[in-house]
């Protein structure tokens, strides 16, 4: 019985992991065993960076509410202990916002918890 190839699975196959290689550098774009690799490592650093963009922004958020917290004569953790102790329910990007865009509002909020 003669060998049966599914060719047109494995040209389906590679014409996907190329146009995946598109706007790539050099070889990366178009020679197949290259542009594998660069797509394979693309999406191992997509994955672990859909995770690392939740830690930086939550940094970000902390680091504007400190800034906020301490033109108002507090510090970030002080300011975050009293607004658990008063039970008010803000979250970090809301705060870092209101600190941000709308100082005013952040201002009422410290005045509240102090």
């Amino acid at each position: 019985m003669p060998r049966s190839v599914n060719s047109v699975a494995k040209r389906a196959r590679r014409k996907k992991v190329l146009k995946q290689a598109k706007g790539y550098f050099g070889r990366r774009k178009n020679v197949w065993t290259v542009a594998k690799n660069a797509v394979d490592k693309a999406m191992q650093y997509s994955y672990r960076d859909r995770r690392n963009k939740k830690r930086t922004f939550r940094a970000l958020w902390i680091t504007r509410i400190n800034a906020g917290a301490r033109e108002h004569g507090l510090s970030y953790s002080q300011f975050m202990g009293k607004l658990k102790a008063n039970d008010i329910e803000l979250n970090r990007k809301v705060l870092a916002d209101l600190a941000m865009n709308n100082p005013e509002a952040f201002k009422a909020v410290v005045n509240k918890v102090k």
